[in-house]
């Protein structure tokens, strides 16, 4: 029997395809009922707090109470847990893993997405039935007003990406009130606190509101350069100006998104994170 299942982010689109699922919305566009959602955590140490405590205390909860599981995953690597933040940081690694910006001013080749979302996930598929002769059904969480985001990268084995947000036309503020009509709050943007593809308005809305994780990203960043000049590496950084995050990022606007005059958010205002794996 074909396994179909939700890649869930913790965000607005993923947690609207969590809700529809529950309403049997998507069932046409999965060729049938979804009962599981699954939540590639990177890491206690790397997920925003606020995207896990949404995802623990209020999308699993309530999924189930519908009808749904939302089953957390966690990467292992040679058999032990591990996260982005520790593959980054332990002693004697010299992987960047996030997409950090080089002295182009592009960012460079990152495996985050794969290695703790994507290959997470897929390993969970195939040993729960999932084939290449009979691939799972995964819905992912893109928008109409992120279009450009859809099909990009070769698909997973045994995985067969479905677009079901598309084929209901509906873009992210869509998304919001079928959260809000569910009776549920509307998540917080997901990603990790100190992935590079945040814009500079996320950047200072961390540092004004939460400080200390802004800290943390800066002490990511100055580790990464320490190994890199220890190395004779050229210095790296998480944001686009080329210099320290703290140098870069100085105050907090008000809103997280750019917003347009007729109240949604602007398209253009996109992140660098294309699979739908992330930002969902």
């Amino acid at each position: 029997m074909t396994l179909r299942a939700i890649s869930y982010g913790g965000g607005v689109q993923s947690t609207a395809l969590l809700v529809l699922a529950v309403q049997n919305k998507i069932d046409k566009s999965m060729g049938g009922p979804v009962k599981v959602a699954l939540f590639g955590n990177t890491g206690d140490d790397s997920e925003h707090p606020k995207t896990l405590k949404y995802v623990r205390e209020i999308a699993i909860p309530w999924a189930k109470e519908n009808g749904i599981e939302v089953i957390e995953l966690l990467t292992k690597k040679n058999g032990e847990e591990t996260t982005i933040f520790q593959e980054i940081t332990k002693p004697g690694s010299k992987r960047m893993l996030i997409p950090v910006y080089g002295d182009i001013n592009m960012p460079l080749q990152r495996s985050c997405t794969v290695d703790f979302k994507i290959k997470t996930v897929g390993r969970w598929l195939k040993a729960n039935g999932a084939t290449k002769k009979d691939p799972a059904q995964v819905a992912i969480g893109i928008s109409v007003d992120e279009i450009q985001r859809a099909g990009r990268g070769k698909e997973e084995f045994a995985q067969q990406r479905v677009y079901p947000l598309l084929d209901l036309g509906l873009d992210r503020i869509a998304c919001m009130q079928v959260i809000k009509d569910a009776g549920l709050p509307v998540p917080p943007k997901s990603s990790c606190y100190f992935c590079p593809f945040h814009r500079p308005l996320v950047w200072q809305e961390l540092r004004r509101d939460e400080p200390e994780l802004f800290n943390q990203a800066q002490q990511l960043e100055d580790h990464m350069n320490e190994r890199q000049k220890a190395s004779g590496r050229n210095t790296v950084y998480l944001t686009k100006f080329q210099t320290r995050l703290s140098d870069a990022i100085t105050s907090a606007g008000d809103t997280l998104f750019n917003v347009m005059d007729n109240g949604e958010i602007d398209p253009n205002d996109e992140h660098g994170c294309d699979s739908g794996h992330c930002f969902t």
